[in-house]
């Protein structure tokens, strides 16, 4: 059957598909593209071949195209919508025929689900017309995770707005069996239906780890949650992301000749001071709530804790203040403090070297006066330096890239090893989970052992994750390290952030902080 034809060439119809036969060569290829277009139900599928045939004469028909049908209908990869698209105008012309048309198509595709009705009038020759579509499955709910919340820890704001440093929300005390926690578990999906009638399944929700330490707490089923509750009375703290319950130990007066030096796995609570010479060594927080403070103490040290004293510290250039998180403290006055997070400080620090990750002192009344100031991200502080022009040291000392980079990677491969061996620990306690009831005493309580491994191996792995966040986090604030002095900066103090530094000469105040490379002293 001939399709068209000209002078130069003819297109023929057979069994569906399209031939091309050249009497003449050399017609514009351009000319034919637009020939081809107006020819609806003409699909090219051999772009060569009809190139060819133009250029020279072919006594034999040549395929070049598929002959669609009038009507066609498009099912998506996913089975989840169909497309009707008309290539015959003259079957719209007959709306009983094409309605026939359409449901016999459907009919023959199995299409059974999502049918929608298809107004004729709107159609467009060529173009889509979604007829079915599937119904989508609904996620199920994430898991939500709730916990104990904790007394921020900052000073308490007066109505004049003066911060009270005397007055701290600091030691959090709870009982045996005490809630800490809940985690709704994660909801299952609704399914959905693809166009052919087929269930789709819906993922369930994501779950979500419960995040505490397994030594000092644990979990049971109440009312359809996982509830986390205390193994015994003691201290709640939250340490790189995971809850604890830390042992407490409150001394009603001062540590001295009576107490000895103590080392406390847990946190402490003085009501009184720390003696000239004695040390406080505890895991945990220590608070020290005696109003005179601290005099020549020789060391106060939270391995992983915060410390508070509720006075200052007279250090007599002997004390040695550590924490592996923060040191709250009304003044310091000739000590050396060191902290992994902040060292925040009420009134003045005065002849004292402080190390911390930010260095924090009232912006209307706090003073440093002398001494060294290194922080990895922020100092601020109302005064510096004082009258006399006493050198008086700020400095920002960002991490090292390269060095930052390198711990980066050593954690996420020991990531990755702890990652394998969960799964396979996970595995196996599975397998051995599924024989409980033909297991012995003795075999019970290995697998309970087991198990207590894997958790372990999982609190680990989220220790080690958050390291490397808080790494990454450090690495990404390089570079944008200040120094702020709200009121003045005395001659004599002496400011640098990374390698550019510079001795104050005249009284100023401001944002110290790199610009295109330089400092903007």
């Amino acid at each position: 059957m001939r399709i068209f034809s000209n002078d130069y060439f003819e297109l023929i119809l057979e069994n569906e598909k399209v031939f091309i036969k050249t009497f003449k060569k050399g017609f514009p290829l351009k000319e034919l593209d637009e020939i081809v277009r107006a020819i609806n139900r003409l699909k090219l599928t051999n772009f060569v071949n009809l190139k060819n045939a133009l250029e020279e004469e072919t006594p034999v028909p040549v395929e070049i195209g598929l002959w669609l049908p009038p009507l066609e209908i498009d099912v998506s990869k996913d089975k989840m919508t169909a497309q009707l698209i008309v290539h015959e105008s003259t079957i719209l012309e007959n709306e009983v025929l094409f309605y026939k048309e359409l449901n016999d198509l459907l009919e023959k595709k199995k299409i059974v689900h999502g049918i929608k009705p298809v107004d004729i009038h709107t159609i467009r020759i060529g173009k889509p017309t979604v007829v079915a579509e599937g119904t989508a499955p609904i996620k199920g709910e994430d898991a939500k995770v709730t916990y104990l919340q904790l007394p921020e820890r900052k000073p308490v704001i007066r109505e004049d707005g003066r911060a009270d440093y005397f007055d701290m929300n600091f030691i959090f005390e709870i009982n045996e069996n005490d809630w800490l926690g809940e985690k709704i578990p994660p909801k299952p999906g609704i399914d959905g239906k693809n166009i052919f009638g087929e269930e789709v399944p819906a993922p369930p929700g994501m779950d979500k780890p419960l995040k505490y330490d397994r030594k000092s707490a644990y979990e049971r089923e109440e009312d359809g949650k996982i509830v986390i509750r205390a193994l015994s009375k003691g201290v709640v703290e939250e340490r790189q992301g995971i809850l604890i319950i830390n042992n407490h130990l409150p001394i009603n007066g001062d540590v001295g000749l009576e107490t000895g030096n103590i080392d406390f796995d847990g946190s402490i609570t003085i009501s009184g001071t720390i003696q000239k010479g004695f040390t406080v060594i505890a895991t945990g927080d220590i608070s020290i709530e005696g109003l005179e403070g601290v005099t020549g103490a020789k060391l106060i040290q939270s391995r992983e804790g915060d410390i508070y004293i509720k006075g200052g510290i007279f250090g007599l250039g002997q004390t040695t203040v550590k924490a592996g998180g923060s040191i709250y403290v009304k003044h310091v006055n000739e000590a050396n403090l060191f902290a992994k997070k902040e060292i925040v400080i009420g009134f003045y620090s005065l002849n004292s070297f402080l190390q911390a990750d930010s260095i924090l002192l009232d912006e209307r009344k706090g003073k440093i006066i002398g001494g060294k100031a290194i922080a990895r991200n922020k100092i601020v502080t109302a005064i510096s330096g004082n009258r006399v022009e006493r050198r008086t040291e700020l400095i920002i000392q960002s991490l090292d890239r390269q060095e930052g980079y390198k711990t980066i990677q050593q954690k996420a491969a020991l990531l990755k090893s702890m990652q394998e061996e969960i799964l396979k620990l996970t595995e196996k306690v599975e397998k051995l989970s599924a024989l409980r009831d033909r297991m012995n005493p003795a075999q019970l309580q290995s697998v309970k052992e087991l198990k207590e491994v894997l958790e372990d191996k999982k609190q680990q792995m989220i220790q080690i994750d958050h390291e490397i966040q808080e790494l990454m986090e450090n690495l990404k604030s390089m570079g944008k390290g200040e120094i702020i002095v709200r009121k003045e900066a005395y001659p004599g103090t002496f400011i640098q952030i990374g390698n550019k530094s510079s001795l104050l000469t005249n009284l100023t105040k401001g944002r110290f902080v790199m610009e295109l490379g330089e400092l903007n002293v």
